[in-house]
This record gives C-alpha cells, sequence and structure tokens, in this order.
C-alpha cells in the first residue's frame, strides 16, 4: 500500500478473512496455544542478563530461540498461584490464596520475561503490587463500578465506544499478556471467551466508514498487540482505506510486559499503514530493560510515533522522584510522556487510589525540575463518560487591574501586563 500523503492516497489491499475467524482463542488458563513451529518463529535476540539467570533458574531447558518468542512467553505464563510459588513468597497469603482463587475477579497471566523482573523481590516490590492478586481487591468502596466511564453506554456496537464527536475506541479483544491489578476494563478480561469475531469486527468498521466526522481511531481492548500479525493487518487495512479516518492509535502494554512481541515483521507491517500512533502504559522506572529498549526502538524506527500512558498507583510510583526517572527513561527510550491517569474507580481498587492532590504535587514537582517534553498531562477520566479532564497545580493566580498574576515552580509570584 502507499503511504497517505496530502496529494496522494490509495487504500490498502484488504486482507481475507474468514468471516467467522476468531480473533485471539484463549482464556485465562489454556496452555496449548500454539504449535511448537510456532513458537520457534520470533526474530527477537535480545535477553537481558536478568532474564538469563531467571530463566537458568525455572525454565533451564528453554532455548534463547523459545524464550525470546512471544508465543512462548504467552503460552508459558504464570496464571495462578500455584505456579507464582515457585518464584515469589507467598506464605503471607497463604490463607488468602483459596478464596482469591476461586473468585469471579480480574483474572492472573505474567508473562515469564515480566515475572524475572521481580524475581527475589519482596512482595511490596512495585512491579509484583501492579500485577499480582491480593485481598484488597474484595474491598467495595464508595463510587466504584464495574463501568465508572460508562463506556457500554456509548457503544453502537458490540466493541466500538463512541465517546467524542472526532474519535472513537475500538476493543477487538479483551486478551492481555498480562493483566494489570486496577485494569479500567476488568469487566471485559474476566470473561471466560475474550475474544470477538471478525463478524464483530465488520460491524464496527461499516459504522466508522458511515460517520465521517470520525477521524481518529484508538484500537484497545484488552491489548490489540496480542492479535496475530493476520488478524491484526486486517483491521489495520480496513480502518486505513475509510478516507475519513486520519490517525490510528495502538493503545498497548506488550513493549513492557512482552517486548518479544515487536519482531521486525510486526513493525514492517504495521507502519505500511501510517500515520500509527501507540499509547504505551508504562508503570514503573524499573521496566525499561534492554528488551524493552529494543522494542521500542523498532517501534520508532518504524516511524510509529509512541506516547506514554500512566497509571498513579499509591506503592508503585507515587512519589515525584519515580515519576520523574519513570518519564525520563521514556523519553530516552523515544516515548513521549502523554498522560497520567488518576486511578479509575474500578471495584476492589481503592487501595491503589491516591489522593487527587498527589497528582497535582507530581505534576508541580515535574514543572520547572525537568524539560517540557519530559511533562506529561494529570487528568482524571470522569466517572459517568465525562471523558478525560485535565488538573493543573494554581500557576494561574487572577488578575490585578491590567496585569495577570501567575506563580511559578518555586512558588513566585510574577505579573504580565494584558490589558482587557
Amino acid at each position: 500500500m502507499n503511504e497517505i500523503s496530502q496529494n496522494n492516497y490509495e487504500p490498502p489491499i484488504g486482507v481475507a478473512l474468514s468471516s467467522n475467524e476468531l480473533v485471539l482463542e484463549t482464556n485465562s488458563t489454556k496452555k496449548n496455544l500454539y504449535t511448537e513451529a510456532e513458537l520457534l518463529n520470533s526474530d527477537f535476540d535480545v535477553i537481558s542478563e536478568a532474564s538469563l539467570k531467571f530463566r537458568a533458574k525455572h525454565f533451564p531447558n528453554v532455548t534463547d530461540k523459545k524464550w525470546s518468542s512471544w508465543k512462548w512467553q504467552i503460552q508459558n505464563s504464570y496464571t495462578n498461584f500455584t505456579e507464582l510459588s515457585e518464584i515469589l513468597d507467598i506464605s503471607s497469603v497463604a490463607d488468602d490464596i483459596d478464596f482469591i482463587s476461586k473468585s469471579n475477579k480480574l483474572p492472573l497471566r505474567i508473562t515469564p520475561y515480566y515475572a524475572s523482573l521481580f524475581d527475589g523481590k519482596p512482595n511490596d516490590y512495585p512491579l509484583i503490587l501492579s500485577v499480582v492478586p491480593s485481598k484488597l481487591e474484595f474491598i467495595i468502596s464508595e463510587g466504584e463500578e464495574e463501568d465508572p466511564l460508562h463506556e457500554e453506554e456509548m457503544c453502537p456496537t458490540d466493541n466500538l465506544v463512541h465517546r467524542y464527536p472526532d474519535r472513537v475506541l475500538m476493543l477487538p479483544t479483551g486478551f492481555c499478556s498480562v493483566y494489570c491489578r486496577y485494569c479500567t476494563r476488568s469487566r471485559m478480561a474476566t470473561k471466560d471467551q475474550k475474544s470477538y469475531s471478525i463478524k464483530v469486527w465488520e460491524k464496527s468498521i461499516q459504522y466508522i466508514k458511515n460517520n465521517p466526522n470520525i477521524r481518529d481511531i484508538v484500537i484497545s481492548g484488552g491489548d490489540p498487540l496480542t492479535l496475530p500479525d493476520r488478524q491484526l493487518e486486517y483491521l489495520l487495512s480496513e480502518l486505513r482505506a475509510i478516507p475519513h479516518l486520519e490517525i490510528i492509535r495502538l493503545g498497548t502494554k506488550v513493549p513492557m510486559v512482552l517486548p518479544q512481541r515487536i519482531t521486525h515483521g510486526l513493525v514492517n507491517m504495521i507502519k505500511k499503514y501510517h500515520p500509527i500512533f501507540m499509547s504505551v502504559h508504562v508503570t514503573h522506572p524499573d521496566e525499561f530493560t534492554s528488551e524493552v529498549k529494543e522494542a521500542c526502538t523498532r517501534i520508532a524506527n518504524a516511524g510509529i510515533v509512541m506516547g506514554s500512558q500512566t497509571v498513579l498507583l499509591r506503592g508503585v510510583n507515587d512519589e515525584v522522584s519515580i515519576m520523574k526517572n519513570l518519564m525520563h527513561k521514556a523519553l530516552m527510550s523515544r516515548i513521549k510522556p502523554y498522560y497520567i491517569y488518576q486511578c479509575d474507580p474500578i471495584p476492589g481498587s481503592s487501595h491503589f487510589r491516591t489522593p487527587v492532590s498527589k497528582g497535582l504535587e507530581i505534576i508541580q514537582g515535574l514543572r520547572g525540575h525537568t524539560s517540557g517534553y519530559a511533562i506529561p498531562h494529570f487528568v482524571i477520566d470522569a466517572p459517568g463518560g465525562g471523558g478525560k479532564i485535565p488538573l493543573l497545580p494554581e500557576y494561574y493566580q487572577g488578575r490585578e487591574g491590567d496585569y495577570v498574576v501567575m506563580k511559578n515552580f518555586e512558588g513566585k509570584t510574577y505579573k504580565y501586563y494584558d490589558p482587557e
């Protein structure tokens, strides 16, 4: 396909798929997802020292080729506490494990690669807190809802959310390679069957075709980068063929938790459908390993513009120093800091939520103390479907006659002549 330009655009040649072909046939515990040949089909070749040590300890018979296969990583993910007990000391929560395991809460899934990041760490290590289930998830607090953003009220089709006039959100799958415990769409991820048929996709694509005001789409989920290349290309090619759809964005955490998925084949396919943007969910500075840096390099070198999305989490990243380090590492990996989200009020998330004042404190601690490129927007995705609302510290202090009164990052007051 030709890339879009201002003067020349040709629709891509469609990628044929059966109308009843499922996106990803899986549930939270299935282990035989791929054939042996599929497990060896990867061109990712970076393995950090930490990964090598973890693999030698827990997967001694696994080759470099298999370890570097994203499909092997998914197929061998930790999906229950029995498996986790091999790498974590869960004795302190032993009495709670049976209760947690039998619940209908968000499933457990952690790739071996991501588990290697917290091997040997205490249970209050930030990355462990963010992905390992806790009995605190059963404490339901005021204001918490399964669908706090009221997305389901804004769905013209089963997997399309139309909240803003010119933008839509498409959810092609509810499957993730790692399940974050604070997931906004935990209601979707809890379903055993997480895939949508291509027929559902086609209804959403037709809706976009019929609405010329839609110029921007976010493809999220679940995680769209867990889709096989063939299905993902089908979706991208169909969307890029819509003349009024200008921007396609992919919302993903895969580069951080499953960097092996970022193969040369994947990025070379994606770049055929430019302009493509990628919103990468980053949580903590320790996620930026050599594997993640390689994945980000491949994405950026393919011309895919990356922006970060970070959920503000108590005990994980709620310190100015941690957030500054995270934003710096993102920038160095060519990810532009974009959003810090106040944690959404899904059921059982109160132990993660910080006061809103903490987010303002972090922005104030960044503004003036690092480059503007490293400062994201702090937003609350308003409960009830109000959309993202940015919040800022009080830099604007009002007016004094013909002057605007401002306070800078040091707390000093300045006036700007601005006659009404």
